[in-house]
This record gives C-alpha cells, sequence and structure tokens, in this order.
C-alpha cells in the first residue's frame, strides 16, 4: 500500500491560550498543538490552522508544548478533556508521540499532523509535511554553487529527536559529499535554537577561522550563525537556511544570508484543518496517509515574493 502522496504548493506556558478562548467545552472545537510560538514558523502554522478552523465555522483551541513530550501529553489531554473534534498536531517527537495520539484515537478524536512524522501509520488520520529530503537537495545544490564547490564548512543540526533533523541533513550531504573540495569541519546541534546557534558559531569559528561557509538544518538557527558571524566581521562566509522565514528573507534582501529554502508552514497547517473538517463532517480520509508537499528555493532572485512560508504572485 503507498504510504506517501506528494502535495504541489501551488503560488498558494503551560496550555498558551491565544487567538480566542474557546468555551470550557465545545461542540465543534478543533485543538491546535505546536511547539514555542517564538519560532517563526511554528508561530505560522498556529495561526494559519486557526485561520481556516475559523473560516470553517470552528472554535479553536490554540495550545503550544515546548518540544516537551511530557507537556505534549497533558495538551492533549487536555483537548480530549475538552472533547475536541479533531487535533491538529506538530508533534514533540516522533517517538515520544505515539502513545499521545493513540490515546486521542481510543477516545475518538481524530490527529492530523503537520511538519514532523511519526514512525507508525494507522494512528493518524494524516501526516502531512514538507518534502525535507528534496528541500535539503535544493538547499545544498544552491550552497555549492555558493561555495564554487570548494572550501571548508559547517553544519549546524536541529534537536536529535526530530526526524526532519536527520533527513535535512542527509539530504544536504547527499549532494554536497560528491564534491571533494568541500570540506566538512564542524558538525553541531543547536537545537532549532538561535540563541544556541549564535554561541555555537562563535565556537566554531574560533577553532576554523578559515572558514567559508554554513549550512544550516533551520531559518533560527541560520539567523544565529549569521548574527555571530557578523559580530565576528566576517561578514565574507556563506550562510543557508532552511525554513523560509520573513526574518531571513528580509537578511538575504540585505545581502546578509545568501539562501533558504521554504516550508509551506501556513498551507500545510491549513490543508490539515480541511481534512479534518471533511473527516468530522463525513469521515473522509485522505487518500493516502502520509502527504508530502515540495518545498522552494528562496534566494535573492526571488525573496521579495515571500510572505510568512508562502510565495506572492
Amino acid at each position: 500500500m503507498k504510504l506517501t502522496r506528494r502535495l504541489t504548493l501551488a503560488a498558494f506556558t503551560s496550555v498558551l491560550a491565544l487567538g480566542t478562548a474557546a468555551p470550557a467545552f465545545s461542540a465543534d472545537l478543533i485543538a491546535i498543538i505546536t511547539p514555542a510560538f517564538d519560532n517563526p514558523f511554528f508561530k505560522a502554522e498556529a495561526v494559519g490552522a486557526e485561520a481556516k478552523a475559523k473560516e470553517l465555522g470552528y472554535d479553536t483551541l490554540v495550545m503550544s508544548h515546548d518540544d516537551d513530550a511530557n507537556k505534549q501529553s497533558e495538551v492533549i489531554d487536555t483537548a480530549i478533556g475538552r472533547g475536541a473534534k479533531a487535533i491538529i498536531l506538530d508533534n514533540a517527537g516522533a517517538d515520544a508521540t505515539v502513545a499521545a495520539i493513540k490515546k486521542a484515537k481510543d477516545a475518538g478524536i481524530p490527529a492530523f499532523l503537520i511538519d514532523r512524522e511519526i514512525n507508525v501509520t494507522g494512528i493518524a488520520v494524516a501526516q502531512i509535511v514538507s518534502n525535507n529530503y528534496q528541500g535539503a537537495q535544493l538547499g545544498a545544490q544552491e550552497f555549492v554553487k555558493l561555495m564554487g564547490e570548494k572550501g571548508n564548512y559547517a553544519e549546524l543540526v536541529g534537536r536529535e529527536a526530530d526526524t526532519n533533523a536527520g533527513i535535512r541533513s542527509q539530504g544536504y550531504h547527499d549532494v554536497i559529499d560528491d564534491y571533494p573540495d568541500l570540506k566538512l569541519v564542524a558538525k553541531q546541534s543547536a537545537n532549532w535554537s538561535q540563541t544556541e546557534a549564535y554561541a555555537k558559531m562563535e565556537t566554531i569559528l574560533q577553532a576554523n577561522p578559515n572558514i567559508k561557509g554554513v549550512i544550516s538544518g533551520n531559518d533560527t538557527m541560520a539567523m544565529g550563525a549569521i548574527a555571530a558571524l557578523q559580530a565576528a566581521g566576517r561578514k565574507d562566509v556563506i550562510v543557508v537556511g532552511f525554513d523560509g522565514s520573513n526574518d531571513v528573507r528580509d537578511s538575504i534582501k540585505a545581502g546578509g544570508i545568501k539562501a533558504t529554502v521554504m516550508q509551506p508552514a501556513y498551507a500545510q497547517a491549513q490543508i490539515a484543518v480541511q481534512q479534518a473538517d471533511a473527516y468530522i463532517k463525513n469521515k473522509t480520509v485522505p487518500k493516502d496517509e502520509k502527504q508530502l508537499m515540495d518545498c522552494v528555493l528562496i534566494n535573492a532572485d526571488n525573496a521579495d515574493k515571500l510572505e510568512t512560508f508562502a510565495l506572492k504572485n
């Protein structure tokens, strides 16, 4: 049975009560759960999902698990207790999420996952994720071009428990490793954090002053890296990110970060809500549980068209 389908993107603390305060119990409630909202990618997911849910007539309960598996279990319990009709979830780790999703399913609440996969099928109704491998290859190809196919570089990787971190790193290396004159001199996890990336970049730069480039697993870490490099007066170092945030768009336009790869975060979240609506109303399930949405390379040529993880016409 085919489990993966590709969707084409056409131009298109505890419980954090946001947006709308849902009633204590709502007959038409959709719970939206993501990692920390201080990351613009996760904020875009929450905003996109909430907007679509409201458009379709649902009350919403928007919560964050802050990448903490225990907190994720707590907020899913909250969604169950509030009688949610569906859960839209960007999860806190593939392995740690299965039991929580199964608990929701056993309570009659379908889960629609976005951004991050889990390692089991048949528990969530849908897993709608970016084609991280395809996107990483796009970013790596641009990085190789910017580097002139040679030079020392560093890689900043994401949270080890997040499957996306490994997939993106593999996609990068399946391209870059074909160029023997590109030398990886440092590879460190900054856990998707701008603050950690800044500190790691300072250390990497001290140990490798002849570094020419940095490829990052997300835009938040790329922003930390470019800040550390600029503070050290190293505006010559090439930095490439992954996500397609407005912050990196602005950095690209200002001549800082050179490129990123846009994930359709807002669209992913809205599609998940649309599929949840179809399931709630008609028990309609998507043809395939795992659905991939292609990423788009963003550089100086098209950065002007980028807005909140989507390309404007």
